[in-house]
Parts: structure tokens; C-alpha cells; sequence
């Protein structure tokens, strides 16, 4: 049994048709950006997968969690916070294949209003604006990644699983999103240069 993945266009619009990677790379991305536009269509693919793998994962544990409880009336310590785990890591780090299909909640009545060369402008600085809060962001993960590595953090439950996995999927995922933001800010960048 197999299946395909949809695709994945990066940028404001897909590419023309096409074969590999090169389909789903923005055709306004500059050459000298290309290898790394391609990497990421790759990398987030992948996490696209491990992020549904985690889904199903976190729907599980809180299925077995809640059957365990009402029919052997078992104490569930660790499924809640496995859950919580699977699904931090899930939204973090796909967080950058959304930014990829530009899937995240948008207004676009204003988008219709404007000139084409002025939603462009529109679109640099909204893609400016969101790289900053997540560069922040992203650091600001580091450092409590760093800090629950070198302090030993764990959580107040009884099972007091480290910190620092959390925190490193959240620190993956803010730094894969920024990347990927910096590539749209380019990209954005080099389309408004064009006439």
C-alpha cells in the first residue's frame, strides 16, 4: 500500500509543471537559493509525515489513556504528557510546511482591493514581520532547550519525562519555520523587483 503526497508549492503561487523537486520551488526564487528551496521541500515533506505519524500516535495514547481508566480503573500518568509531546512536536515542526503552502489563517479581502505591485509590498512585509517574531522565537526555544538540557528540568508529574524533548521540537520547528520564511522574504523580495 502506498501513497502520495500532495504537492507542496513554495511561494505565493505553484510553479509550472514540471519534474522532481523543481515543481514545487516558487519560479521567482533566485539560483544561488535554489539548493536550499529544494532541501526544504524535502525536509518538509518528511516532517509532514512524521508530524501525521504523531497524530495518530497522540489519538492513541488518549484512546488506550481513557479505555484504561473507565474499564481496568488504572492510573494513566504518562499518557497525557506523551500526548502533549506528540502533539507539540506535530504542530512545531510542521509549522514550516504550512508557511510552505502559505496555509496558515490569512485575511485576504484587503489582498483583492490592491494593485498587484502593492500586494507585493504587502506581502514582503507581512513575510518580514512574521521572520522576525519567529527568529525571536526561535531563540528564545534554544535558550529553554539549553536551559532543561543543563538543569536536568523534568515535568511535576510522576513520570517526569525530560524537558528537553519538547523543547527541542519546539526549537526545531521555530528554526525550520524561520528558514523557510527567510526563503519567502527573497522570494517576495525578488518578485517585487521584477517588472
Amino acid at each position: 500500500m502506498s501513497f502520495e503526497l500532495p504537492p507542496v508549492p513554495v511561494g505565493l503561487a505553484a510553479a509550472p509543471a514540471g519534474t522532481g523537486l523543481h515543481q514545487h520551488i516558487d519560479p521567482a526564487t533566485p539560483r544561488w537559493l535554489l539548493p536550499l528551496a529544494r532541501a526544504l521541500v524535502v525536509v518538509n515533506r518528511g516532517v509532514m509525515v512524521l508530524g501525521m505519524i504523531a497524530l495518530l500516535a497522540a489519538a492513541l495514547i488518549l484512546t488506550s489513556s481513557v479505555v484504561t481508566r473507565y474499564f481496568l480503573h488504572a492510573s494513566t500518568d504518562w499518557q497525557d504528557e506523551a500526548s502533549v509531546f506528540c502533539l507539540v512536536g506535530a504542530t512545531f515542526l510542521c509549522s514550516a510546511f504550512v508557511q510552505a503552502i502559505r496555509g496558515h489563517v490569512g485575511i485576504e479581502a484587503v489582498s483583492s482591493l490592491l494593485p498587484e505591485r502593492v500586494n507585493r509590498v504587502r506581502i514582503l512585509l507581512v513575510d518580514l514581520g512574521c521572520l522576525v517574531f519567529c527568529v525571536f522565537f526561535a531563540w528564545k526555544s534554544c535558550t529553554l532547550l539549553h536551559e532543561a538540557w543543563v538543569e536536568g528540568q523534568t515535568t511535576s508529574s510522576s513520570w517526569a519525562p525530560p524537558l528537553w524533548i519538547p523543547y527541542s521540537l519546539m526549537s526545531a520547528g521555530m528554526i525550520l519555520l524561520s528558514v523557510q520564511l527567510a526563503v519567502q522574504v527573497v522570494v517576495s523580495a525578488n518578485k517585487l523587483g521584477e517588472r
